[in-house]
């Protein structure tokens, strides 16, 4: 189950820095700030903001071996890939 977003008012960056911080610290999840009532931003930990970064990359590799699957009928099998990547690596 998804964790339940975490929404403040921006004011709460001010008035309780220490209660957030240690809210994404704690939850590895962003919190997202409001002001006026509408969306202004969101603050999350380091390690959280890494992960993203890691798993949006692993997403787009993924997405462009999926295009380029696509673009020609050319497969391999597993032997074959692994042969070819034993030769690089030696």
């Amino acid at each position: 189950m998804p964790a339940v977003p975490k929404i403040r008012p921006v004011s709460d960056l001010r008035n309780k820095f220490g209660d957030i911080a240690k809210l994404v610290h704690e939850s590895n999840e962003p919190v997202f700030f409001t002001k006026n009532g509408h969306g202004n931003m969101v603050v999350m930990s380091m390690e959280a903001y890494e992960r993203n970064l890691f798993e949006s990359d692993v997403y787009n590799k993924l997405k462009e071996a999926e295009y380029q699957a696509a673009s020609t009928k050319k497969r391999f099998s597993h032997e074959e890939v692994m042969t070819e990547l034993r030769k690089i690596i030696r």
